[in-house]
């Protein structure tokens, strides 16, 4: 009687929250109904409409025409949106322009670039997913989300879920890597962060899932070039993060820059309005990409910004980004029967519905509060979270003789490195507002850490670039001035251990950060060389914001930690780290490659017809380098060891409707206390289309004392083993299925499972 008791309560409690949902639904749809009723065609396409501020909203207006016509629009209900305008009182302002003055009084969102941190910087996204964490990620956006409401902001243009897999390409430091599995777990851990439970919520903000679609698979890594690719890698590598936070109620889409099948992204039917709007049911809208409305032109779509217009509404972008393509032309379209007034009708919908889900229309102003402002942003319960974030995202890659962690009761260390004591690279590109120089440096975090007893010898040892840096510039690297060198040398021979810290300027990746050389730049492999000279106990401190090519640092170096750009409490966190504070347990999402002619390279490649050697030359390979990374996808040492034993599955034959239940033995057999990410993968070797060599379908993290051991069960269904078809059908195939399990994506152990029809 009492576990009926249990399921009716459940049950009433489940249709309780199913009708409440239902009731908010039914409100916004009447709400935004009696509000379409009232607007004209003109204030319809104004809601389309966003623009980057163009004047200090606090002071008065320029002389200058361009900013008066964009008051002009605020004021007559001509702007949906506005990017770029930040801080509680700039916000206010602005939103008081469209409120009082404008017909019906319909607010604005406003939104900015918010990727890792508002003003509080976290570590880069790619180095976030190395966490394997996805409460990282989760934790990381909702710091990120209390500031930057308290800014005002109403929405972030991120998480990037793009899948990459070419570290040429700058933008890999936004996304989780090149697993399309790990970057689905990740990015809904964003949104979650980002938006919360209710969106109406003080404290949240409207997610945005870019770049819809196919953005990281640029031809040659170079930003914003031309995309092609089948609809079999679509369909299985890029769609399935999208359709994850789809299905989770992300707020918002965007569109990305690049040609895919011959038709720009921002005007492609199939991909926004059949597939994300109609097969996935999505009801959030769709933002362009800065400008790429009136790309679609110069990719040699349209003829000109009205046809452009005209295309890209028709396909199901709702929201025009800096074109300044909808506003003069939807109207005239319209009249001319070129587009439907129901499209308009359907994209204003869906752009009036996230307003009302922010809460703007009880309150436009609620976000503005200079108060909050001040007590939300850049606090010290803040810079705690990113510097457990920071932590958590390190990759140990190599730790020769056990060299970390170090003592610290060390009696002398060198520092040295362009890096070393730099405040500003670890902040990493798409900062926000992060105040500049702000970041903890490596060298401020050791001496913080040490003992008053220890020597530091520290020496910058060159300059990694010259002249001016900055977000909108061209870096030129450092390759002549050794002036430094003799400095660094005699710190080393004063050492007992070199930390040497060097890497990439965080103004190197990012947008419009394509490189075709990813080796260390400047004079710092010479540095390198110079300093291993003179001491060999070198520990090499990365900071960078992609995969990058260092064979001969793998060789030669004593250890390296990888650090990515860990944010404000940079320096205290690598700290953490190198004095054993808190043991690495990072794994890598991106594979490094030996060098750039490896590029693109990706653990979860297809078989070819010729994989081995075959006693002749005639197979697939490289001549002068193995067809291997140097280090693989989900590769990351510990200061313990690991050991994986009794690996095996409940039974080795299954009917199609049931699931594997793997279990394996792990145990901690080294000296310090651990994490180790047990990592699943699986292969259909047989199957109607050829599957990839390995994919990831399953992970967890677990934590192990010294000598401690555990059981540890995964259960694999047909949702993680099956696929989809070049058509886009979900396949789930009898046969059998190779599993592995492992530390990384190389060292795995195999089982074989078959299923029968």
């Amino acid at each position: 009687m009492r576990k009926y008791l249990i399921f009716g309560i459940i049950y009433f409690l489940l249709l309780s929250a199913c009708s409440k949902q239902d009731t908010t639904a039914s409100k916004a749809d009447k709400f935004v109904n009696d509000l379409m009723s009232k607007m004209n065609l003109q204030e319809k396409i104004g809601q389309l409409n966003q623009c980057t501020s163009r004047w200090e909203m606090t002071g008065p207006a320029p002389k200058n025409d361009n900013i008066q016509n964009q008051l002009d629009n605020i004021k007559n209900g001509k702007v949906g949106s506005m990017l770029n305008v930040n801080g509680a009182s700039e916000t206010y302002e602005a939103q008081k322009l469209a409120v009082e003055n404008s017909r019906l009084g319909i607010p604005m969102m406003f939104a900015y670039d918010v990727i890792h941190g508002y003003k509080t910087m976290f570590p880069i996204p790619l180095a976030e997913a190395s966490s394997w964490e996805p409460e990282m990620a989760k934790l990381s956006a909702e710091v990120a989300a209390k500031e930057a409401s308290a800014a005002g902001l109403h929405w972030t243009f991120a998480p990037m879920m793009d899948v990459g897999r070419d570290a040429r390409w700058g933008r890999v430091m936004e996304g989780c890597g090149e697993d399309p599995y790990l970057a689905s777990i990740f990015s809904l851990a964003r949104v979650q962060g980002f938006q919360g439970d209710d969106l109406s919520d003080d404290y949240t903000i409207a997610a945005c899932a870019k770049h819809f679609a196919a953005y990281g698979f640029s031809e040659s890594g170079r930003d914003y070039n031309t995309v092609d690719i089948g609809s079999y890698t679509l369909h299985n590598i890029v769609l399935p993060p999208f359709k994850a936070v789809a299905n989770s109620g992300v707020a918002t889409f965007m569109n990305s820059f690049n040609i895919i099948n011959g038709t720009p992204a921002t005007a492609n039917k199939y991909l926004q309005r059949d597939l994300l709007k109609g097969e996935w049911k999505y009801e959030g809208f769709v933002v362009s990409d800065w400008g790429s409305i009136e790309e679609v032109a110069y990719h040699g779509a349209a003829k000109d910004l009205k046809k452009a217009a005209e295309r890209c509404l028709n396909a199901g972008s709702d929201m025009d980004m800096e074109s300044d393509a909808y506003l003069p032309y939807l109207k005239e379209l319209v009249a001319e029967g070129k587009v439907d007034e129901n499209l308009i009708d359907d994209a204003v919908r869906r752009i009036l519905k996230i307003k009302y889900k922010l809460g703007l229309f009880d309150d436009p102003y609620k976000y503005s509060n200079p108060e909050r402002e001040k007590e939300r942003i850049y606090n010290e319960e803040n810079r705690s979270a990113a510097r457990k974030v920071a932590k958590r995202s390190m990759v140990l890659l190599k730790n020769n003789r056990q060299i970390l962690p170090l003592s610290k009761e060390i009696k002398s260390l060198a520092i040295i490195g362009p890096l070393a004591n730099d405040k500003d690279v670890p902040l990493g590109s798409w900062r926000a507002k992060a105040i500049t120089n702000s970041a903890v440096s490596l060298l401020e975090g050791v001496k913080a850490a040490v003992s008053p007893n220890t020597k530091i010898n520290y020496a910058k040892g060159c300059d990694l670039t010259v002249g001016e840096r900055s977000f909108l510039q061209e870096l030129t690297y450092n390759n002549n001035d050794r002036s430094e060198f003799s400095e660094a040398i005699k710190a080393a021979k004063q050492s007992e251990v070199v930390l040497l810290t060097i890497g990439e300027d965080c103004w190197q990746t990012g947008e419009a950060r394509s490189q075709t050389d990813i080796q260390l730049k400047g004079l710092q492999m010479e540095l390198f060389h110079a300093i291993r000279k003179v001491n060999k106990n070198v520990v090499v401190v990365l900071m960078n914001g992609r995969p990058i090519a260092i064979p001969e640092l793998a060789e030669k170096a004593d250890a390296i930690l990888e650090t990515w750009f860990a944010g404000s409490e940079s320096g205290n966190a690598i700290a953490d780290v190198l004095f054993g504070d808190y043991n690495p347990a990072g794994k890598l999402t991106m594979s490094f490659p030996r060098n750039v002619g490896q590029c693109p390279i990706y653990y979860n490649h297809m078989k070819t017809g010729r994989p081995t050697p075959s006693g002749n030359v005639f197979w697939s390979h490289y001549t002068d380098a193995p067809n291997t990374p140097l280090f693989p996808f989900g590769y990351g040492l510990s200061y313990t060891n690991f050991t994986y034993s009794q690996v095996k599955i409940d039974k080795e034959s299954y009917q199609l409707n049931e699931s594997i239940k793997l279990s394996l033995l792990l145990s901690n057999t080294g000296k310090y206390e651990g994490e180790e990410v047990v990592q699943v993968y699986i292969q259909a070797p047989s199957a109607s289309f050829a599957r990839p060599v390995k994919e990831l379908k399953a992970f967890k993290k677990i934590k192990l004392a010294v000598n401690e051991e555990r059981k540890i069960i995964f259960e694999l269904n047909q949702k993680d083993l099956g696929y989809y078809s070049p058509e886009g059908e979900f396949l789930f195939e009898s046969g059998d299925y190779n599993i592995y399990v492992g530390t990384n994506s190389q060292e795995v152990q195999k089982i074989v499972v078959s299923f029968i029809q």
